[in-house]
């Protein structure tokens, strides 16, 4: 059952060492406040799985938390490469960093199978790749009924997935809403999982299309306003495209990084502590 409690004290109690770590959300609500969080308590050796690796991966595997990436996408979205990956993956700074490459099929049906309690998933969506001879976790099969080769991945169950959502009601119901990606998916393949919301309300009043992740498949809420941001929370704040095209210029040098990583180390919202509220300050729907 899902207990409301803060954003360091989930951390401290659900991320640990060497875990196995989903940080789900796609476009918006992605939970860059709990990436910051795993980045100030020093999580190390890390594998990070997550569909999209974006901005707040690019930070967590600068900030020598990771040990191995699991994806199918990677990049500043409409702005260019992640340099603080590449710089792990071609000269090992700060860490030695392993990658494992999926498709996007392959990486959401891993997320379904481990939600589903099976062992492997069944599709055609690495049909043509090199990615059978290079990624372990994918194989082909034959199928029973009609003898035709079909790939197989293995499923993804992280020790612990993070989302962020809109908001939760007090007996820890969360809700999102938008582009929902795979986070329900993520949250119940996962042993633990964490949300972060923008508020929480008495009730959860109806919203169309709206995922509602029940409190039993949660360990802990956390209320944490801004908390997506600079990526956007549908009906709370917009995209901050400014501090996309800002990462890109921090991230290309060492130096540049990491003094930006002394700022979210010591919590300051003016250099990437969304949790505070800046940039994306939290915007009530009308």
């Amino acid at each position: 059952m899902a207990k409301i409690v803060s954003l360091t004290d989930a951390v401290a109690e659900f991320v640990h060492d060497g875990d196995t770590v989903a940080l789900e959300g796609f476009t918006h609500l992605i939970p860059f406040a709990a990436g910051h969080e795993i980045i100030r308590q020093r999580r190390r050796d890390l594998t990070l799985a997550r569909m999209t690796p974006d901005l707040i991966y690019d930070q967590i595997i600068g900030a020598g938390c990771a040990r191995k990436l699991i994806f199918s996408w990677g990049g500043n979205p409409g702005v260019g490469s992640l340099y603080r990956l590449r710089d792990a993956i071609t000269a090992g700074w700060p860490v030695p960093l392993e990658i494992e490459e999926h498709t996007h099929a392959g990486m959401a049906n891993r997320y379904v199978a481990g939600a589903s309690g099976l062992p492997f998933a069944v599709l055609r969506g690495a049909a043509g790749t090199d990615l059978t001879r290079h990624t372990p976790t994918v194989t082909t099969v034959r199928c029973p009924f009609t003898g035709e080769h079909l790939t197989a991945v293995a499923a993804l169950n992280p020790d612990v997935t993070i989302v962020h959502a809109q908001r939760a009601d007090r007996a820890g119901n969360v809700q999102l809403w938008g582009i929902t990606g795979v986070q329900k998916e993520a949250v119940l393949a996962a042993r633990r999982a964490l949300a972060t919301v923008e508020e929480v309300v008495n009730e959860l009043p109806p919203e169309p299309g709206a995922i509602v992740l029940p409190r039993f498949t949660l360990n802990a809420v956390a209320v944490v306003p801004g908390g997506a941001a600079p990526s956007y929370a549908h009906g709370y704040y917009d995209r901050d495209n400014a501090a996309y095209l800002e990462w890109d210029t921090i991230s290309r040098d060492r130096e540049t990084f990491t003094a930006w990583l002394r700022d979210v180390e010591k919590g300051d919202p003016e250099k990437g502590d969304p949790e505070k509220g800046e940039p994306g300050t939290k915007r009530r729907r009308p």
